[in-house]
């Protein structure tokens, strides 16, 4: 099975749009991509770590966007020429440019990055806010009142 159709489910559903647009496009093999390599982790209840392998690219030519629940990472490598005149026999490094981009749930924010031993770190934290945190109802305990009757004049 290579393709999933979710139109019944645009046609029966309001406002999850985007999450089936998100599946949908998952689901498209085209988008694949493998380069760089990377790492998702959960290092606390409400914070994640996203691990990025960017051998030879600096903090210059590394650019991180966070936008309307997506974050995208863009890497472009400046042309360099090779010191003393030397020529390359085999360039098995790559330098190749390359985009990522991660699609972020609701309240999940990016709260930092650094660049380390060839390893782009980007923390993220998911803070949801007080008035979207579920609250504990208190049960008030019934005095025996008797209903109020409303008469029509």
């Amino acid at each position: 099975m290579r393709h999933v159709d979710f139109s019944p489910l645009y046609r029966s559903t309001v406002g999850f749009d985007r999450l089936l647009t998100m599946l949908d496009s998952l689901a498209q093999p085209d988008q694949a991509q493998s380069y760089p390599p990377y790492n998702i982790e959960r290092t606390g209840e409400t914070t994640y770590r996203i691990t990025m392998a960017v051998a030879g690219f600096d903090e210059a030519e590394i650019s991180i966007e966070a936008r309307e629940h997506a974050l995208t990472v863009k890497g472009e490598k400046a042309d360099e020429k090779a010191a003393d005149g030397a020529e390359f026999l085999y360039r098995g490094i790559a330098k190749r440019a390359f985009e990522r981009r991660f699609q972020l749930a609701e309240h999940v924010e990016v709260s930092g990055a650094s660049l380390r031993n060839g390893l782009l770190h980007i923390d993220l934290v998911r803070e949801v806010p007080e008035a979207m945190k579920p609250r504990r109802i208190a049960i008030s305990k019934d005095g025996g009142e008797q209903p109020k009757q409303i008469e029509a004049n």
